[in-house]
């Protein structure tokens, strides 16, 4: 059978997806933003990706999250982003934010990981060509890398930018010093930090405690969150046990041993606490997020259109009560 061809929904600008200004730049994005680190490569189904990629852009995600060795196998969400982009989503392209990464493992031999002049050009160049682009619109250093002087690093993402390959620059991941020494160099450059990407949910507040988020906003840096269901701990799913095929179930990223009795208590009362709020678990923990106007942008996984029209509801009900507030403080906080 022969997919017919696609056509995006004329209302995803009219429905529940707010945009907001990305730091001090202006570029506006959506409050959610589509990760494709998992359930998007070679060993997963076509029509399913390509359902949630056209999904997530007929509700108005806009933004579209990769990175060189994403898939499994690396580089495949690309090259399945790619094959959409070809098929659906061109004649959209400029409706559309896609974002790139390099700086971690990528290929054999010393030039495919960190931070060097050599790999990061040499990989976005292999990225546009697998996705099917002229440019991406923000280009990451996907972690610090500290044996590269951190001009080369930064002197690259000026050059890709005044090359046209990328709109605007980000970092991720990157600690508190070399961050504030990248937002000075770029600004000085005249290609100031567009975003701060990082790890961040209602367990992990280590950009709270580190200055990380703060830091970027005093800079007018935007700051996007991964990882914001802690890869699946802040719902349902493992609330009686973990089923089979789950990420906890094979162990790679997500330990079975990481759900102890005192954790699986804590997600009981946090799910008590979403149901009460009329949201799922997942649901409640996007939204604490997005209460935070320091936060730009959060970017969500799925393996099911499903997973993301769940996620979606969280933008629905974006304010907490103090009570609320401090119900899941004292619930997660030692």
């Amino acid at each position: 059978m022969i997919n017919p061809p696609y056509h995006a929904c004329e209302s995803r600008y009219d429905g529940i997806m707010k945009y907001q200004r990305c730091g001090k730049s202006g570029l506006l994005l959506p409050r959610l933003s589509l990760g494709l680190w998992h359930n998007f490569g070679d060993v997963n189904p076509l029509a399913n990706s390509r359902e949630m990629l056209h999904f997530a852009f007929d509700n108005g995600i806009t933004c579209f999250d990769l990175a060189n060795n994403y898939g499994p196998s690396y580089g495949s969400a690309e090259e399945t982003f790619g094959r959409v982009m070809e098929s659906s989503f061109k004649p959209y392209r400029d409706e559309m934010v896609i974002t790139t990464k390099a700086g971690h493992d990528m290929w054999p031999g010393p030039y495919g990981n960190w931070g060097s002049r050599k790999y990061l050009i040499a990989s976005l160049n292999q990225s546009l060509r697998r996705m099917n682009l002229e440019y991406v619109d923000i280009f990451y250093s996907h972690r610090y890398d500290p044996e590269t002087p951190v001009e080369e690093t930064l002197q690259a993402l000026v050059d890709i930018v005044r090359q046209g390959k990328a709109l605007y620059v980000g970092i991720s991941k990157w600690p508190y010093e070399a961050a504030q020494k990248a937002y000075d160099y770029l600004a000085a450059r005249d290609t100031p930090c567009l975003i701060y990407q990082g790890r961040y949910n209602m367990i992990d507040r280590d950009v709270e405690k580190t200055g990380v988020i703060d830091q970027a906003a005093e800079n007018g840096v935007g700051f996007t969150a991964f990882s914001p269901l802690a890869q699946g701990i802040l719902t349902d799913r493992y609330l009686n046990g973990i089923p089979e095929g789950s990420r906890a179930s094979v162990g790679k990223f997500l330990k079975p041993e990481r759900f102890t009795p005192e954790l699986l208590g804590k997600l009981e009362r946090l799910n008590a606490l979403a149901r009460d709020r009329g949201q799922s678990l997942a649901q409640m923990s996007l939204s604490w997020l997005l209460k935070d106007e320091k936060v730009t942008s959060v970017i969500i996984g799925s393996s099911s259109v499903n997973q993301l029209r769940d996620s979606l509801g969280c933008l629905n009900n974006l304010t907490f009560t103090p009570t609320e507030l401090t119900a899941i403080d004292t619930i997660l906080l030692p």
